[in-house]
């Protein structure tokens, strides 16, 4: 189901400047027990994201009538895309542009179990994240770094391809914020430069304390993450994917992954692993 600035819709004006120039913003996130979670987070990554680009975001009761409609629908999830709205030929926007909010809701994405539990295999990419201060962090709908990055693996048993900077260091999954564990050290790339603030990522680094970690922010290299005691990969929808292989590295104890998935699935951050997933 798609709407479009409230209205049932599967289409948007040409003139759209999201499709032009991906001149805009989109979040995704669970609907748990029929409420969409960790919203206000979500909400405000996208007011914020507005702002950097430099286009009033969309009234915040419009998408909170929004998420809560799918919400009520039965959506697993929900996607919502904003753009900058329609304008004219050209790079240089309108003075004064509305804002377009395209909302879907679908099911829950399914995988298998066993990525939760036994963890996932993981490849190094070759396509490079470019550095773009201007953009970093952002969720913005310039993804074709990540498209072609998708491109690189067709094997069903891979679930995720990591991507470095242009100096060959680690910062993200295609889809996916990085973690990586030593000891009681718990480490995740900055993002100042290339890659998704995401919303667990940033939940996770808040929380980790509490489970005996000490959450970081550092440049990595590819010897860090597979001399780690845990690798993780989070995102919205997912939750947390412990890492059971990486190049010629294998792990297979996740201990405080386990612990922040448990906590993931006890707050109401994401759908429990039972849900939404299938035997592979």
């Amino acid at each position: 189901m798609w709407r479009v600035d409230g209205r049932p819709a599967d289409q948007v004006p040409v003139d759209d400047r999201g499709l032009a120039y991906g001149d805009g913003l989109f979040e995704t996130l669970p609907v748990v027990g029929g409420r969409p979670a960790l919203w206000p987070a979500h909400r405000e990554r996208l007011r914020s994201g507005c702002r950097r680009l430099g286009f009033a975001p969309p009234d915040p009761d419009a998408l909170d009538r929004e998420v809560d409609f799918l919400a009520a629908e039965g959506a697993g999830m929900v996607k919502l895309l904003v753009t900058r709205g329609s304008g004219g030929r050209g790079y240089s926007p309108p003075p004064e542009t509305r804002p377009r909010v395209i909302a879907g809701g679908f099911p829950v994405p399914q995988r298998p179990a066993e990525w939760w539990r036994d963890g996932v295999a993981v490849i190094r990419c070759t396509t490079r994240l470019s550095p773009q201060r201007a953009l970093a962090g952002l969720k913005h709908l310039n993804r074709l770094e990540q498209v072609i990055a998708r491109t690189e693996w067709d094997d069903p048993q891979i679930a995720e391809g990591l991507m470095s900077d242009t100096s060959d260091r680690p910062v993200a999954g295609t889809m996916s914020n990085l973690f990586v564990r030593s000891g009681d050290r718990l480490l995740t790339p900055p993002l100042a430069e290339a890659g998704v603030a995401g919303v667990i990522r940033r939940r996770i680094l808040a929380v980790a304390p509490e489970v005996g970690l000490r959450p970081r922010v550092a440049r990595l290299d590819w010897g860090d993450l597979t001399d780690a005691d845990e690798l993780w990969l989070t995102n919205s929808l997912i939750g947390l994917w412990p890492v059971r292989c990486l190049d010629d590295r294998h792990w297979s104890r996740f201990e405080y992954g386990r612990c922040l998935l448990e906590r993931m699935v006890a707050e109401g951050w994401i759908h429990p692993p039972s849900q939404g997933t299938e035997r592979g």
